[in-house]
């Protein structure tokens, strides 16, 4: 064949291969009906019938218990430090979950990966079944988040801001101006709405990032730090707003799920149902304020006082003491301490430490500080210990057990999670 005949053929053949490719369609035509444009939930279509914001990207229909907020064994990585440590929780509608603990403990980065700001090295978060990271705009339409200081413009008045917000949020034209009313009436603005924001004290403006952040009626609030700086009287004026919020309404039959992250622990104690307790990246103690009192109360120790006979010689002072250590240490005890008399002391006193179950990864809750609802501890020993001692005809002057408090378990959860730190980083020098 001719070279002008070879290259002929191949021509042909390259135009028919290239025929056969499929070809990629790009459509220009767009409803006149409907509106696209790039506000802060993303890329959100409008409708002139202003339906509400989750409609567009619902799945499903919300039922009463449904879970809003599921973090599954989540992790975030900073180069080789460890911000949040496989942390799990969930937050459910019409209860106020508080997220507690001290500075550094990862409760802003964990907040950042539930609003799609952060993604999560590992593990998985949904909100109201959305995955925040497959799904982010799905996942913050669901979302109202208001930070420790509120994105306010205090020139612009508080109704006009309200308006430019709504438009962000992409709440239709026909329904701002409800929203817009419904958000003043919520948060007790109705007296404030014509004055400009830079007017305001500080409660009022933290009740204005509040009324913004719920202008799309939300199913989830999380609110990072809301009563930095504010007076006694305002933080219970904004504890009263965010329980009403939470509550079920005619909107939400469900009610909101609100999640409050501070390190204000009696502002967490009295505003929440459901207490997350956060320290070095993990979650330590989970649970209603009161079950994680209770939990921790069951590793309180038991303060007991025995009578002795008087003018006992040493030999049998220490036999008596030895015989007090074995007595004392009934079933369910991990360990018995004897304080020293003075001279002249017919009374003992002595701590009885209940045995604490231990966790899945092996060590004893008391030595990591996870104090939550998994850390069973033994039953009550007071009863054993007055048959004990009244047994070996010894006189009991008093029982009793110290009632653990909140913030108790708090600073036993912080300190413990930085005795575990010290001694693992002991270990890896040793290593």
């Amino acid at each position: 064949m001719p070279p002008e005949r070879v290259d002929q053929v191949m021509r042909t053949e390259f135009r028919e291969r290239k025929d056969r490719r499929p070809r990629r369609v790009f459509s220009r035509n767009v409803e006149k009906s409907r509106v696209r444009r790039r506000g802060w939930l993303g890329d959100v279509e409008e409708t002139p019938e202003g339906r509400p914001i989750e409609e567009r990207f619902g799945r499903f229909e919300p039922t009463l218990g449904t879970v809003m907020i599921e973090v599954d064994r989540v992790s975030k990585y900073f180069g080789k430090h460890r911000a949040v440590d496989d942390v799990s929780l969930t937050v459910r509608p019409g209860v106020v979950t508080g997220l507690l603990g001290p500075n550094g403990a990862g409760k802003t980065t964990l907040i950042r990966m539930m609003t799609s700001y952060l993604a999560p090295s590992l593990g998985t978060i949904r909100v109201f079944g959305h995955d925040a990271l497959e799904e982010p705009s799905a996942a913050r339409a669901c979302i109202g988040s208001l930070n420790e200081s509120a994105p306010l413009y205090p020139e612009m008045r508080v109704g006009q801001y309200l308006k430019y917000r709504a438009g962000l949020y992409g709440v239709g034209r026909s329904a701002r101006g409800a929203a817009i009313e419904a958000a003043l009436q919520r948060c007790a603005l109705s007296d404030v709405a014509t004055k400009r924001i830079g007017q305001l004290s500080k409660g009022y403006r933290q009740r204005v990032g509040l009324a913004a952040a719920t202008l799309h009626d939300p199913r989830v609030l999380i609110l990072d730090e809301p009563s930095s700086g504010l007076d006694p009287s305002q933080i219970r004026d904004l504890r009263s707003t965010i329980r009403t919020l939470a509550s079920p309404s005619a909107s939400r039959p469900e009610g909101r799920a609100v999640l409050l992250s501070s390190h204000y622990l009696p502002e967490v104690q009295a505003t929440c149902d459901e207490i997350v307790i956060m320290a070095r990246g993990r979650v330590r103690a989970q649970g209603t304020p009161g079950a994680i009192t209770q939990s921790f109360g069951r590793s309180a120790p038991y303060e007991v006082v025995v009578e002795t006979p008087p003018g006992l010689n040493e030999a049998d002072e220490a036999a008596l003491m030895q015989r007090l250590r074995t007595l004392l240490k009934v079933d369910g005890a991990a360990g018995v301490t004897i304080e020293p008399r003075t001279l002249g002391q017919t009374r003992v006193r002595c701590g009885v430490v209940p045995r604490v179950a231990t966790t899945t990864d092996g060590t004893s809750s008391a030595a990591t500080g996870a104090v939550g609802l998994n850390a069973a501890g033994a039953g009550d020993l007071g009863e054993a210990i007055f048959r004990a001692v009244s047994a070996a005809g010894l006189s009991l002057s008093r029982l009793s057990r110290r009632e653990a408090t909140l913030e108790q378990v708090f600073i036993s959860v912080v300190e413990g999670s930085n005795e575990q730190a010290a001694s693992q980083g002991s270990a890896e020098v040793a290593a």
